[in-house]
């Protein structure tokens, strides 16, 4: 019976064996996977390959090469079952490599990985996304500085200072959020290749005083009903039909009819049932956000907060967005980026650990000394780029930094402290001048600051202790005359470090 059980074993790992020194050796692999038929090998060195050798090992049915791997081929089931042997003694016979793990080493790394997810999310879905995404982005400087102006404004009304100037500062902060609808119509039609001013004046009727003279569906219609994503459908749709009048329309009478016909058509569209649908769908939105924080906000805020960093790796944050600015609109402020931001935390304080667990790495701690303010501040590429993502490990322990500071604020906003940012765009530091909410900005400013101070202890906690393997660490923690490529290039790391 034990022969029995052994045998098996025994022939992979002797397949195994007969393979690897005729692929180099240990040292001369950068990573091993596996599909349904080939054992998938990244080298290091090309030219020690024995390519007739190899086709001559028993069990081989060929070689083929490609521009990132060299393949053996082995047929289905075998290779599954050579592939852990191979592995397991590349790690066994590995030595140190007088390759020095510096921060321009992991910056290629991390460079790789941004090109690779950019190509994973070339998806038509998520190409529309990003489109979607180029409407909103462009606003998000005006919405930062009315957001700033309007936190000004309630500060000098509640201490009841210069009260001449509080009107004006009002109208400064509210009046770009009561024609928001038209600048999104604007950009809608621009990216989508309509004419931009048609989709601003079909998105006007949205934000016109006079619709409330107008029944929907047994309602009267409200000045702003349906908001954003009224004026981002109402301009979807007047790309569609401009483009039906540009084919169909003789040329002669293009200037005057095509831009009748789009608003005209688009108008009572709008009219009689995208503000009303759209009005429907923000308020659902809104309720949700609100229920999501107030029945579970501690599970939503980890949730959220745990998530968003491989949401942003996948390209699925652009979807929120559109989410974030009809919040906004409706209530003054966005309850979910306060959470988002939380995902920023963990990972400063992922590359605080990763700093103080690599004490003779200088590259690699100079370029966190450099990335930090940023970070702090909420711009995170250099330090996932750069420190996170290419090592690995500390990527996820970053999440996990990030969901416990989002767990903390979403409790709190379950115990009633419920606030958000009047304005997307920055985080970490800077979205204290943005944040607003029912409790008061001393209790709302106390909170999420508790937030970032609880992200970035968990992120550094789950970083010191499961951010690094021993092998990694062995690896890593070297000056700049010796010590060996990062661990995520090895076979450890022939799983994508990026969550899926």
């Amino acid at each position: 019976m034990s022969t029995e059980s052994t045998e098996p074993t025994d022939k992979n790992r002797a397949t195994a064996a007969a393979l690897l020194p005729l692929v180099g050796g240990p040292d001369n692999i950068r990573s091993v996977a596996h599909c349904m038929t080939r054992l998938r090998v990244g080298l290091r060195d090309r030219s020690l390959v024995d390519d007739a050798a190899l086709r001559a090992v028993p069990g081989v049915l060929g070689v083929v090469e490609d521009a990132d791997t060299y393949q053996v081929v082995l047929g289905p089931g075998a290779v599954a079952r050579v592939t852990p042997e191979f592995e397991a003694l590349v790690e066994e016979g590995r030595t140190r490599v007088a390759e020095p793990v510096t921060a321009d080493g992991l910056a290629e790394r991390g460079a790789a990985l941004k090109e690779a997810r950019k190509a994973r999310n070339a998806t038509p879905f998520k190409l529309f996304l990003r489109r979607i995404a180029n409407v909103f982005v462009p606003l998000i400087p005006a919405l930062i500085g009315c957001g700033v102006i309007a936190g000004l404004n309630g500060l000098l009304t509640n201490l009841g200072w210069a009260p001449a100037v509080v009107p004006a500062l009002a109208a400064s902060a509210s009046g770009f959020m009561s024609l928001i609808a038209v600048f999104v119509g604007f950009n809608t039609a621009k990216e989508f290749g309509g004419t931009p001013v048609l989709g601003g004046a079909v998105a006007a009727v949205i934000v016109f005083p006079g619709v409330a003279k107008i029944d929907a569906f047994g309602e009267h219609l409200s000045p702003g009903q349906g908001g954003v994503l009224g004026a981002l459908a109402a301009a979807l749709l007047a790309v569609r039909v401009e483009r039906w009048c540009r084919r169909r329309v003789p040329e002669t009478l293009d200037v005057l009819v095509t831009p009748t016909l789009t608003v005209l058509v688009t108008g009572l569209v709008t009219l009689y049932g995208l503000m009303f649908l759209a009005g429907e769908a923000a308020a659902a939105i809104g309720a949700f956000a609100n229920w999501l924080l107030a029945a579970g906000g501690a599970l939503a805020g980890l949730v959220l907060g745990g998530l968003f960093l491989p949401l942003v790796m996948l390209g699925l944050h652009q979807a929120l967005i559109p989410i974030h600015t009809t919040l906004i609109e409706q209530s003054g402020y966005t309850v979910l980026l306060p959470i988002l931001a939380m995902a920023g935390a963990g990972q400063v304080g992922a590359a605080l650990a990763v700093y103080c667990r690599l004490p003779r790495n200088g590259s690699v701690r100079a370029t966190i000394k450099s990335a930090l303010p940023a970070g702090f501040l909420g711009v995170g590429e250099p330090l996932i780029y750069g420190v996170s993502l290419p090592l690995g490990r500390p990527f996820v322990t970053a999440c996990v930094g990030g969901a416990a500071g989002g767990a903390f604020v979403g409790l709190c906003n379950q115990l009633g402290v419920a606030f958000g940012s009047k304005a997307i765009g920055p985080s970490g530091w800077a979205l204290f001048p943005l944040l607003d909410g029912t409790a008061g900005m001393g209790v709302t400013v106390a909170v999420y600051g508790g937030g970032l101070l609880v992200g970035y202890l968990a992120g550094f906690a789950a970083t010191w202790f499961f951010g690094f393997t021993k092998r990694m660490l062995a690896d890593l923690d070297t000056d700049a005359g010796a010590g060996a490529p990062p661990a995520p290039a090895g076979p450890a790391s022939a799983k994508e470090p990026v969550p899926a």
